[in-house]
């Protein structure tokens, strides 16, 4: 353990620098939460290879391990991600998820508010490695008016700048939705705008989707098929549920109309989105996997994200057929990251149908 801490000894000196530089109490108390989270994840991983040989290390996990290596594999070998040390250790933590996220909007907004960070640039959430800390901060934004949802994150890229571990927080997920984790995160490591959340989060969905369909023609049996497909069906169903009722909201805020009106159409589509998605629930037979969603009384933030991950997701995959390989898909979406924002989001626009 202690040659793992001397290790990262010069990672906590880089960060330790990184908080005393930022000015304002409260940026400090954020960074260094911040830094000593990571710092913590880092010291907590151990090459897989350890826990392999461990005896004592449970032969599920093994298993686990051992296909994560095989997805690791693929993915720098077919899909030309990344051959570096990411997804090489594991770190076994003793909460359900390495993070979580405060996503916050105006009362009557559907526009996320930005929060800005070295290297990452201005991002539409705050992460937090401590549940409560992350609820202490979104009660403060609730005080101020504003809407907010805490949500929690199983996994997250810190961009190729460090080895980012495999996390018990998701290590057990079925084989395809392992992969879909890996693939994505991957992904944010060949290309990353700073400031440019949908650019990004539209190209790593694009990557794992492919990846994914590529994992299951070479690996997949049929059951393993079938379950995926499913899956998807049903993440596609959530997600129009979703944009049918922010699609909502966001023509009821555009109105020309008393604030309290506005209030009152909120709340009732809020309602309806709840009813809609029991009766979802129903035609899936009763599948609860989106129960969690509702755990926060519902508000603006929790269809902040939808345009972040889905707005440009239509054109990267078009993109990616043009192309029709990885390598030259990576190529043609790097050009696009050196276009002018505005340039860059005018090519991949959604086309409204006439």
């Amino acid at each position: 353990m202690s040659a793992i801490i001397n290790e990262k000894a010069p990672v906590a000196a880089m960060l330790a620098v990184l908080v005393l530089s930022l000015s304002g109490c409260a940026q400090i108390k954020y960074y260094a939460q911040a830094a000593q989270g990571q710092y913590s994840l880092w010291s907590d991983a151990r090459p897989i290879e350890d826990w392999l040989g461990n005896p004592a290390t449970d032969a599920r996990l093994k298993e686990r391990l051992q296909k994560a290596q095989l997805i690791r594999s693929f993915a720098v070998r077919e899909l030309g991600l990344p051959n570096n040390g990411s997804y090489k250790n594991y770190a076994a933590l003793k909460r359900p998820f390495v993070l979580w996220n405060v996503v916050a909007t105006p009362e009557l907004s559907l526009t996320p508010l930005q929060w800005c960070f070295p290297i990452a640039g201005c991002v539409t959430y705050r992460g937090y490695y401590s549940k409560s800390d992350a609820e202490g901060y979104a009660d403060e934004l609730r005080a101020k008016g504003d809407d907010v949802q805490v949500g929690g994150v199983p996994a997250y890229s810190t961009l190729g700048w460090f080895d980012d571990p495999l996390l018990s927080t998701f290590i057990h997920y079925s084989d395809a939705e392992l992969a879909r984790m890996i693939f994505h995160e991957l992904a944010h490591q060949v290309v990353y705008v700073p400031g440019d959340s949908q650019f990004n989060e539209g190209f790593a969905v694009a990557v794992e989707e492919a990846g994914v369909q590529r994992w299951l023609n070479t690996f997949g049996d049929p059951l393993m098929r079938e379950n995926y497909r499913r899956y998807s069906a049903r993440r596609a169903d959530f997600l129009a549920l979703l944009l049918k009722h922010r699609n909502a909201l966001q023509a009821t805020y555009a109105q020309d109309i008393p604030d309290g009106l506005k209030r009152a159409e909120k709340a009732r589509i809020f309602a309806a989105l709840k009813e809609d998605y029991q009766a979802l629930k129903a035609g899936w037979g009763g599948y609860a996997g989106y129960d969690r969603w509702f755990a926060e009384p519902l508000s603006n933030a929790h269809l902040a994200s939808l345009a972040t991950y889905n707005d440009f997701l239509p054109a990267f995959r078009a993109l990616l057929l043009q192309e029709e390989t990885f390598p030259k898909f990576y190529a043609a979406v790097k050009i696009l990251a050196k276009a002018e924002r505005s340039q860059r989001h005018q090519i991949l626009a959604p086309r409204s149908t006439p």
